[in-house]
C-alpha cells in the first residue's frame, strides 16, 4: 500500500485570512464613516478662547452653516436666505430650548455670516452659538512663577 508523505508541521501562523477579514473591515468602515457625518462640513475659524458647546452635537440641535461659496443650509439641506426664519421658527417652536448654532467656514464673506445670523435672530431665536475651533499652539511654552515668601511680622 502506498501512503502520501505527511506534511512538515510548520509553526508559523497563516495570517492571511486575517488580512483578507481586516481588509474587508477596512473597506466597510471607508464606506460608512462619510455617512456617519450629519450636515455640512466647513473649514471653521480658529480661535485661542472657544467656549466648549456640546448642545451643538446633539442629534436634534439646530445648526445652519455658511460655505464659502456663500450657499447656506440647514442640517444637510441647501435653503435660501430669505426661508431661514420660516423654517428655524417651525423647528424651535415646540422646543424649551431655543438654541441656534452658526458654523462658518473661515473664508465666508461676513457680511453673508452677518445676514444669517440675523434672520435667526428674527425667527425669535434665544440664544445663538457661533461654532469655532481652538487653535493648537506649537511650540508654546510654560512659564512658572515661583513663590515669594513674605517674611513674617
Amino acid at each position: 500500500m502506498f501512503k502520501l508523505p505527511r506534511p512538515e508541521v510548520t509553526s508559523y501562523p497563516n495570517v492571511v485570512p486575517l488580512c483578507d477579514v481586516m481588509l474587508v473591515l477596512l473597506i466597510i468602515f471607508m464606506v460608512v464613516t462619510p455617512m456617519l457625518q450629519k450636515g455640512i462640513s466647513v473649514d471653521l475659524a480658529r480661535v485661542e478662547n472657544p467656549r466648549p458647546m456640546d448642545d451643538a452635537d446633539r442629534e436634534d440641535a439646530v445648526v445652519l452653516a455658511v460655505v464659502r461659496s456663500g450657499n447656506i443650509f440647514l442640517g444637510a439641506q441647501q435653503i435660501a436666505r430669505e426661508d431661514i426664519t420660516a423654517k428655524v421658527r417651525e423647528m424651535i417652536e415646540a422646543r424649551l430650548n431655543k438654541t441656534v448654532y452658526v458654523k462658518s467656514d473661515a473664508r465666508a464673506l461676513y457680511g453673508d455670516v452677518v445676514k444669517v445670523v440675523d434672520e435667526v435672530r428674527a425667527a425669535g431665536v434665544d440664544q445663538l452659538g457661533l461654532l469655532t475651533e481652538k487653535v493648537e499652539r506649537r511650540g508654546a511654552r510654560t512659564v512658572s512663577v515661583p513663590e515669594i515668601e513674605t517674611p513674617s511680622p
